[in-house]
This record gives structure tokens, sequence and C-alpha cells, in this order.
């Protein structure tokens, strides 16, 4: 039976914070439905000021997202041309050129090509989360085996279920690997070694080893995941939208290059941040409540506490101020 996606996402607004339900059918499964969907989304909210998180959570009673349509994985594969290392590292290139392209996306989606430009799409969605000035967060109410936990990984913060709830990259039982960001994204969190273990042995996570090893930030009991999961929503959400992204791109793209690299990245995200408007509003609020005080305001205990709460270093404007 030919592949055909059913899959959605079920997107509760609640003002600043949207709780997005993925819904993959009987199974849970990624399909090419909702990867297109997720992707019209994290380019909405990305644009929309008004929001400052997104929490995702299954719509199955106890699965996160199962893991990737297999019958969408295999179709693909079998349509593709078979091509070694070398030539499927060509298709790679081609499809991230072609996926810019307006006039050649629409053409080439209608060949052999379209099963890698549905990867190099979704891989944009997943990279311009990381970039976005909107956190992610998943609440993760049930499992997640590939490129459920791929999505995982792909957002900021993770709160997982308490009970008998696994996660993990199962990819290497197929005889395939990590196609979705596995094998990088769960290496940046987990280190080289733990992350090349799990990997090739198949075997998830449980909830507590999972917490252990740094995947996930959170074990709750399952019916508080989603509570948590839009508290750390709203905790990160009332930081300045601009500073979360530039703060997210210098960690997420600059952590992974070489120190100078890095740091040229982090010093661009910096100006773009120290010359904004809310930036100079909050340093110059800063300054004149030293002045009115005689002491730095972060070094007074309460003003810390409220800082932290609020978002952002009480002052005499900042309070009043929407950032952006």
């Amino acid at each position: 039976m030919p592949y055909k996606d059913k899959g959605h996402l079920e997107i509760e607004d609640r003002g600043a914070v949207l709780v997005v339900r993925v819904d993959g059918g009987p199974h849970q499964l990624f399909g090419l439905d909702i990867a297109q969907q997720l992707d019209k989304l994290v380019n909405r909210v990305d644009r929309d000021p008004s929001i400052r998180a997104v929490v995702f959570t299954g719509a199955h009673p106890e699965r996160f997202v199962s893991h990737a349509a297999v019958r969408w994985l295999q179709e693909e594969g079998a349509a593709s041309p078979t091509v070694g290392r070398r030539g499927a590292a060509a298709v790679v290139r081609m499809a991230k050129h072609v996926d810019r392209s307006r006039l050649l996306g629409p053409v080439m989606r209608r060949t052999p090509m379209r099963g890698a430009l549905q990867l190099e799409r979704l891989h944009t969605t997943f990279l311009r989360m990381n970039a976005s000035g909107v956190l992610f967060v998943a609440a993760l109410n049930g499992s997640a085996l590939g490129l459920g936990a791929e999505f995982a990984w792909a957002c900021d913060l993770r709160v997982m279920a308490d009970g008998d709830f696994f996660i993990g990259q199962p990819e290497i039982l197929l005889g395939i690997i990590p196609g979705g960001g596995g094998t990088q994204r769960l290496t940046r969190l987990i280190g080289t070694h733990r992350s090349l273990a799990a990997i090739l042995e198949g075997k998830p996570f449980t909830p507590a080893e999972a917490l252990a090893n740094g995947a996930v930030d959170k074990v709750v009991p399952q019916d508080k995941v989603v509570a948590q999961a839009v508290e750390l929503a709203e905790h990160f959400g009332r930081r300045s939208k601009g500073s979360v992204a530039a703060a997210k791109r210098s960690v997420y793209f600059g952590g992974s290059m070489p120190l100078e690299d890095g740091l040229h990245v982090e010093r661009a995200e910096f100006f773009t941040r120290v010359m904004s408007k809310d930036g100079q509003e909050l340093m110059l609020d800063y300054m004149k409540t030293t002045d009115a005080t005689g002491e730095l305001p972060l070094y007074n205990p309460d003003t810390y506490a409220q800082a932290l709460a609020s978002g952002s270093v009480p002052g005499h404007r900042s309070t009043k101020t929407t950032r952006r």
C-alpha cells in the first residue's frame, strides 16, 4: 500500500505560549504532513513578536512521537537512484541549493530528488528552530524513537514523563542510521562516546537514564508533563526575544565551530544586541538604578531574584517595556 500521510498538528493558543499536540494517527508516526505543518508553524511563530514559546506534546496517550513513518522513508529510498557515498554527498548538496530555489524546487519535487528535498526541508525547519527567538519545549508525555527523538533534540528544552517510557535512536536495527539530526544533536547533548554507544546499540534511554545523561532536562509524573513544560516556556519566554535568538545562534552554531570562529559568531550577535533598543534601555536603567541606590542591582539578591523571574533587571523603564 503506497504511503499516505494522516498526521496533523493541533494548536492551542495560550497567548505568548502555544501548546501544539502532534497527532500522528493510530501509530503516532511523524510523516510528511507533520513535517510540512511544522515548517509552516515554525515560520509563523518566528515572525510573530507576540509568540515567545511553543510546547510540543503528543496527542497519543503514551507516545510523544513513535518514530518516522517507515513507509515514507522506504518508498522515498526506493525511488531514489542508487549512489555511493560521494554521490549521496553530491545529492545532499544539490538538494540544499534546489530547496532554496523558488523556480527549481517545485519542479524537482516531482522527480526522484523529492526524498532528498523533503529531508533537506526537515533539516531546514529544525535549524530554524535553533536560530529562532522562540523557545521550543518538548513535553515528552511518553516514548519517542528515531525521528520522534530527533524532533525532541531539536527543541531547546525537554520535559519527560516518568514511567515505562523510553527515548532513543534505534535506526541501526533497521539497517539505517539517524537522518533527522540524531547523530549530531544527541552527540552535542550527551557527548561523543555516550551518543555513539547508544546509536550503535539502538537501545533507548529510560527517563532516569535520559536525565542522568543530560538528554532531557526534567522527569516528572506524566500528568504534570505539559504543565511543567508550559511553566518553563513561560519562564524563558519572558526574556527578550532578540536576545534569546542571539544566544541560541551563538550556542548552537558558534559552539560547534573552532573556537576562533565561534567567538566571531558570538561577537557579531553581541553587537546586534548591545545596539538594540531594549538592550540600550535596560543598560541605561541599570546604571540609573546603580546611581540611585549606590549598589550594583545584580548584587542585590532580591533584585536578582526579580530579574530571573521577570526576564529582565527591574528598573525605571524596563518593567513597562515589552521585550522584542
